[in-house]
């Protein structure tokens, strides 16, 4: 992301994601989600990158983060493709890193590698990894950042652009420092005034290393929630991408029509004020 010193995230166009959780649904309901994400102009559209379900029936229908973004990457033209976020435990750094690189040529360059530091203990008792402690996996991510950055330099051919990392979580004094050390967009939950607080920590740990803390987009998710009664509150903090879920095999994207219709009375009202 290239800024000025006049820039601020504030300034930023806005930009709505959608996180289809591939649970509970056969792939051909998240195929057709996919497609329908994208003819209705979502910018990003997101999965996770889970084992099993986080809701409803534990061991219910469920498929693998990755080889599903290769497939949206085939599936879509226009759209970015991203985890929210991948578990930073689940894979060696150097393979994640050829993994991304392999779909940012799949896509024509729509990668975002949203990543973390992982928390859901089943996903990690039933494939063999060890679980630790939520520091441990922090310190990890910290560590595979750099790792991951530079086998991406390594890699022949090289990724088509400079993917952007997108970092989620909300920790102060780990999380949002390991975000202004290495992210592009920054993503967390909250209300306004909690995401609010959020950015003021950020901005204060890219003041701490030099960072200008333009450069890093503000992303939320906003569940299902109305976009005229939480977005002007999110917009006002410095929230740019909106992420709207929708969950298997019944995936509703009413509500996501609604948050593209939003965004575009936004941009229109930015552009028309500049």
């Amino acid at each position: 992301m290239t800024t000025d010193a006049s820039t601020t995230y504030h300034d930023l166009p806005v930009r709505i994601g959608s996180q289809l959780q591939p649970q509970h649904a056969d792939y051909a309901e998240i195929r057709r989600a996919v497609l329908d994400a994208e003819e209705m102009g979502v910018d990003v559209i997101f999965t996770w990158d889970h084992f099993y379900p986080l809701s409803g029936e534990p061991e219910g229908k469920h498929f693998e983060c990755w080889t599903m973004l290769a497939s949206f990457a085939e599936l879509t033209e226009r759209a970015e493709i991203s985890a929210l976020v991948t578990c930073n435990s689940y894979r060696n750094p150097e393979l994640l890193a050829d993994m991304a690189r392999t779909v940012d040529h799949i896509s024509d360059g729509r990668l975002i590698l949203g990543i973390g530091s992982g928390w859901f203990e089943k996903d990690y008792d039933e494939y063999g990894y060890e679980f630790g402690t939520a520091g441990g996996r922090l310190d990890a991510l910290r560590d595979a950042l750099p790792r991951i950055k530079t086998r991406l330099a390594k890699l022949n051919p090289p990724p088509t652009r400079d993917i952007p990392i997108l970092v989620g979580g909300g920790g102060e004094r780990k999380t949002l420092r390991i975000t202004a050390n290495h992210a592009d967009i920054w993503h967390g939950f909250g209300d306004a005034e909690q995401i609010a607080r959020k950015h003021a920590v950020l901005d204060d740990w890219c003041d701490k290393i030099g960072r200008d803390p333009a450069e890093i987009e503000r992303s939320c998710g906003v569940g299902q929630n109305d976009p005229e009664k939480h977005g002007p509150a999110l917009l006002e903090a410095g929230t740019r991408l909106f992420t709207v879920s929708a969950g298997g095999p019944d995936y509703d994207l009413g509500m996501l029509r609604d948050w593209v219709a939003w965004r575009d009375e936004q941009n229109a009202a930015l552009s028309n004020s500049g």
